[in-house]
């Protein structure tokens, strides 16, 4: 066997960026849901819609995905449908989550994925930028008329 060799990435070549998606971070509360679509406002973009609500708060971003059984009979399609919508907001959400801290705001969003379709996860991954930067500008005029 030859010498072993260091396979570590060096510290200034290792991602700044992290793409979690942890506990802390799902909509999981029974309570906090009724409260959103009580609340929430609508915002759609083929095959999503996004229920949120935005709060001037401790900074707190959460979100949630759900599928129809109307749709997907099969378990199988509703769940990897949830996977495609997770996976396209996991890797966009960085940027909203800036935002937020920076004006010290707290969202709770809920995707609904409704089409009957099996997703295209470059399409889901397009409307969920599209929602991601909406909510964005949302924001920053929530900030701007409270400031």
């Amino acid at each position: 066997m030859g010498p072993k060799t260091n396979t570590r990435i060096p510290i200034s070549l290792a991602p700044t960026t992290r793409y979690q998606f942890g506990k802390k971070d799902k909509l999981k509360s029974r309570k906090a849901i009724q409260e959103l679509f009580a609340e929430g406002k609508y915002m759609n973009q083929f095959p999503l819609r996004a229920v949120y609500v935005l709060k001037h708060s401790d900074f707190q971003l959460q979100a949630g995905v759900s599928v129809s059984s109307r749709f997907f009979k099969k378990a199988v399609d509703r769940n990897r449908a949830k996977r495609v919508v997770r996976e396209a907001y996991r890797l966009q959400k960085n940027n909203l989550e800036e935002i937020l801290n920076q004006h010290n705001q707290a969202l709770s969003i809920f995707f609904i994925y409704n089409s009957n379709v099996k997703p295209d996860f470059e399409k889901v991954y397009e409307s969920c930028g599209t929602i991601i930067k909406q909510l964005i500008t949302i924001s920053n005029a929530a900030h701007q008329k409270n400031s």
